[in-house]
């Protein structure tokens, strides 16, 4: 298993817990999240920056 610091540009969403849902679907696609932090918000863009640690299996 190995850890990887990552970051991703998540859309914004109606509600708090639709916008967890799509940062935790975005994480998925590059491996399981431990850990995860909202750390921007671009109100023009309707974006939100997202840093995480996931972990990944060894190939």
């Amino acid at each position: 298993m190995t850890t990887h610091f990552i970051t991703a540009e998540v859309d914004l969403q109606e509600t708090p817990t639709e916008l967890e849902k799509a940062i935790e679907a975005e994480l998925q696609k590059q491996g399981e999240p431990l850990r995860w932090a909202i750390t921007s918000v671009d109100e023009a863009q309707q974006t939100v920056g997202v840093e995480a640690v996931v972990t990944t299996s060894a190939e």
